[in-house]
């Protein structure tokens, strides 16, 4: 495990945000829940573990700035450092009593992701990274799939929103991945998805349509975990074209290969 001190207050943030959010799945059936938009859904425990998560990240770190799924853009003095915070990632399946869903913080440093935390509380599993050293799921060091034929490969993808999105694309590129892969899935949380090509769970993963909160932290996962990440088009960085293809290096180059025939 990465006992910087850095570290130690990325996971001290998410832990205790993890509290709440625990006891509220517990009790799914009695949460407030209002409509932001079509297909898209938050909860009080969703608010509640952003407001812990901005007051643990401000008193540890005041001056940095924020992005946050729930309150926008909080600036900081230090221009240098942003905070790219997801308090409920798989908001739907938490929703739904599915127990898959995490808490995602990334820190951003001068335009490059250095630093990343993904808390699942159900499972208690902790996905850390932090540049140069590694990336560890609890105290086991991570490294992503071997496999370099896509025949034997389970490729995970994320689907828009009602409303959002590419539909008709997204059902060409899935068709096209499936004709080569072993297998596909669409669990519902991009940073878990990201998180499980980090430990080898996933061998590729790839989704569009997504926000900086949603894949800050598992960028670096991948990366520190011997694994390549850019966009679904590899043609710019993943926080910038708000879109993620990953895997290890055959089979990221493969997969963007599909993606890309499927565009042109």
């Amino acid at each position: 495990m990465i006992s910087s001190p850095l570290m130690t207050v990325m996971v001290d943030a998410v832990r205790k945000a993890s509290r709440g959010l625990r006891r509220d799945y517990g009790e799914v059936e009695n949460l407030q829940v209002s409509r932001k938009g079509p297909g898209d859904f938050v909860s009080a425990a969703d608010r509640k573990a952003e407001e812990t998560l901005r007051d643990a990240l401000m008193k540890a770190r005041p001056g940095y700035g924020m992005v946050l799924e729930e309150s926008g853009i909080v600036e900081g003095q230090d221009k240098s450092h942003t905070w790219h915070v997801d308090p409920l990632d798989g908001t739907a399946n938490f929703l739904h009593g599915i127990p898959h869903f995490a808490i995602s913080v990334g820190l951003e440093r001068d335009g490059q992701i250095v630093a990343g935390v993904i808390y699942d509380p159900v499972k208690d599993e902790l996905f850390v990274a932090e540049r140069g050293k590694g990336a560890y799921l609890n105290n086991r060091r991570l490294r992503v799939a071997g496999r370099q034929d896509m025949a034997d490969a389970l490729i995970a993808y994320g689907t828009p929103y009602l409303g959002r999105g590419n539909h008709p694309r997204l059902l060409r590129e899935v068709a096209s991945v499936m004709a080569v892969a072993g297998g596909t899935r669409r669990m519902g949380s991009a940073a878990l998805d990201l998180a499980y090509v980090a430990c080898g769970r996933l061998d590729a993963y790839w989704e569009r349509d997504l926000q900086t909160w949603d894949i800050a932290a598992g960028i670096i996962l991948v990366r520190e975990a011997g694994g390549f990440v850019t966009s679904a088009d590899n043609a710019s960085e993943p926080l910038a074209a708000r879109s993620v293809a990953c895997g290890n290096e055959a089979l990221h180059r493969e997969l963007v290969g599909i993606l890309r025939k499927v565009q042109a």
